[in-house]
């Protein structure tokens, strides 16, 4: 009986069977400085489309496009979408709004996901993966408005007044705090008995160069420098394990979109290295705190409309006019600010916490800080602001309430640095307190007032009423940057 073998197949030579677009860092950095120019020198929506579209179709190494939104709590959601699908289909991207907290209801749950052209990012592959770009959308309803609980089109749509009425525009930058602990998912796996883990004991300033904590900040901080951040400086902070790395400012809404993919990159990041960055206001009991210091000033035809180098502290009557707009509605923007029952444990005294509705140059208990500037870096600090803040929503009620909130009491630089109020305690009273705000109804909207409401009061339902001395898994496991339908569904 003959064997018969089967024929053996020609060798053929090594071939890569992707050829996806990989960018070096440099290149990266120099291409999303460019497309934030591009927006700062107002380029017409027309002309950004046409320009991305015509690169989308030129290069073909690209397999998908990553559309970004958040939602109404400012939880950051991603979509990709197949890079010839979305060529043909990018006037008709739809999702299922219901699916989304705080968005449309089962019976009106279509919405349409507009591409925001000016937005395209080119992204580092070591953390996003090879062949993407990023792009983030604007949502709107069924008629083609913007969706009123999509707050990056409504701050969007403010800046866009603003410059429409006298050529004003906002400069903000933000220095967000994190924490690093031990382990992938460190959060969703939170045990009360054990807590977290600190990956590092260094202290402000203070770090080895090889330490853990340094060499995710080294890495963060390179991965953002390709984003087009435009790094400023990076650090361990005050707190063991804590870091914050600052960049330059910019457009509200540029800077708002920064800060979500600033957070996520953090999150990938550490992820990539077996550990998990936390943005938890106050994750640990008995240490620091960490906040969003939230850097603002006003521009006209290059002019800083906060400076003033014979005003007090060097600001200008209408940067005063706008801090005490801020102080005289603290209260009713407070949940906006410090959105979750975790971010009331910051609000502590004796932790430097900003819980103090004042104003003051030194003092960083107060909820208005007025940093050191000159002519190009004069602004104001509010120091409230807590790094689960929705930064959307957060920068427009703070631009709505400096320039149209309501004075309900006339301020003096002396009441502005002395008095004694404080802000609300706990997440039950900021409810209470924005329920009862009119200001806050004409500016975002009854509706997405109410909804707003009904999504923070059911995660502090969920939570034990007096917070105590131990941070619980409650207040963690139903945070709305933590939380997923698995977790909310144990309760």
């Amino acid at each position: 009986m003959t064997n018969h073998k089967p024929s053996s197949i020609p060798a053929s030579p090594t071939i890569a069977l992707r050829n996806f677009l990989e960018i070096p860092y440099d290149e990266l950095e120099e291409r999303n400085i460019e497309a934030k120019r591009m927006v700062e020198r107002r380029t017409p929506d027309d002309q950004l489309k046409d320009f991305y579209i015509k690169y989308l179709r030129d290069e073909k190494r690209l397999k998908a496009v990553t559309v970004c939104f958040s939602d109404l709590e400012g939880r950051f959601h991603m979509l990709d979408y197949d890079k010839k699908f979305l060529l043909s289909s990018f006037d008709n991207l739809t999702f299922d709004g219901s699916s989304i907290r705080g968005f449309s209801a089962v019976r009106e749950s279509d919405l349409r996901l507009d591409i925001d052209w000016g937005s395209f990012r080119w992204l580092p592959s070591d953390v996003f993966g090879p062949g993407k770009v990023l792009v983030f959308g604007l949502i709107r309803d069924r008629d083609g408005s913007y969706y009123g609980s999509d707050m990056r089109g409504r701050l969007k749509s403010f800046a866009e007044e603003m410059f429409a009425k006298d050529g004003t525009t906002a400069c903000i930058s933000v220095e967000c705090e994190g924490f690093l602990f031990e382990g992938l998912n460190a959060e969703q796996n939170f045990s009360a008995h054990s807590g977290f883990k600190l990956v590092s004991v260094s202290g402000y300033y203070n770090s080895l160069p090889r330490d853990p904590l340094k060499l995710f900040i080294d890495s963060l901080a390179e991965a953002q420098r390709a984003l087009g951040f435009e790094n400023e400086k990076d650090h361990p902070e005050v707190a063991p394990a804590q870091f914050e790395l600052n960049y330059k400012y910019c457009d509200p809404v540029i800077a708002a979109d920064q800060l979500q993919l600033y957070k996520m990159t953090a999150r990938q990041v550490a992820a990539n290295m077996g550990m998990t960055a936390c943005f938890l206001p106050k994750p640990i009991a008995g240490i620091n705190g960490s906040g969003m210091h939230t850097n603002l000033s006003l521009m006209k035809n290059g002019k800083n409309l906060f400076w003033d180098a014979k005003g007090e502290e060097n600001l200008t009557p209408m940067a005063w006019n706008f801090v005490d707009r801020l102080l005289n509605n603290a209260n009713d923007i407070c949940l906006i600010m410090n959105p979750s029952v975790n971010a009331y444990r910051r609000l502590d005294p004796h932790f430097e916490a900003p819980n103090q509705i004042k104003s003051s140059p030194v003092d960083r208990t107060s909820m208005i800080r007025i940093p050191l500037g000159n002519e190009n870096s004069s602004r104001i600090e509010v120091r409230t602001v807590a790094p689960d803040a929705s930064p959307y929503m957060t920068f427009l009620a703070i631009l709505q309430t400096g320039l149209n909130g309501p004075m309900t009491e006339q301020l003096t630089s002396e009441n502005r640095r002395t008095r004694t109020r404080f802000l609300p305690g706990n997440i039950y009273d900021a409810i209470r307190l924005m329920k009862g705000s009119d200001f806050i109804g004409e500016a975002l909207g009854q509706q997405v007032k109410e909804k707003f409401i009904d999504r923070k009061e059911a995660a502090a339902d969920r939570c034990a009423r007096e917070l105590g001395t131990l941070v619980k898994e409650s207040e963690v496991l139903y945070h709305h940057e933590v939380t997923n339908q698995y977790l909310w569904s144990k309760f």
